[in-house]
């Protein structure tokens, strides 16, 4: 999947088991993906605000078929955010990023969903070239009280059909712990 691996190099992405616990150090990824917990982001005073883990499942050769990322990042208590801006900012740098490598995309309207027990908004991208489907990729955010929280899931043409129901049940057993 040639496509794939260009393309993840674009990605912005912002910002799986029984229910989840999304706020521990470690979410519990099925055992078929390799896993990577990617260093936590810092806030101005260099103390730790937000965590990331990425998981990828690969074909028997090796190539990715979907790629995953789970973000964590915190906000000011009062801090109040516009998920559907967030969202269009977001695909608005995916498109870009991905036109300037030749490729072409098309996302459907943000749309009100859910991310584990939380309210969130999504959109996804279809992103061709020549014709040709490369890669779809679903961007969904969530926000409560103190805490924002990024999904993140690109499949190749063959991997996301085939593995978007089981990204959804990873999805729907994320739990997010009420803020104190």
């Amino acid at each position: 999947m040639p496509y794939l691996r260009h393309a993840h190099c674009l990605l912005l992405c912002w910002l799986i088991g029984t229910p989840v616990w999304a706020d521990d150090s470690v979410i519990v990824w099925p055992a078929d993906w390799d896993v990577q917990i990617l260093p936590d982001s810092a806030d101005a005073q260099g103390q730790p605000s937000g965590s990331r883990q990425r998981a990828t499942k690969t074909d028997a050769n090796g190539d990715p078929l979907m790629i995953v990322e789970m973000t964590r990042g915190a906000l000011a208590q009062d801090h109040a955010v516009n998920l559907e801006a967030v969202l269009l900012e977001m695909r608005k740098a995916i498109q870009i990023n991905f036109s300037r490598s030749g490729y072409q995309s098309v996302c459907t309207k943000v749309k009100a969903t859910r991310l584990g027990n939380l309210p969130a908004a999504q959109t996804t991208c279809k992103v061709t070239r020549n014709g040709t489907l490369a890669i779809t990729q679903t961007l969904v955010a969530a926000v409560q009280p103190g805490m924002a929280y990024g999904f993140s899931y690109a499949g190749s043409a063959v991997g996301y059909p085939q593995l978007e129901a089981e990204v959804m049940g990873i999805r729907q057993a994320l739990r997010f712990a009420e803020p104190e």
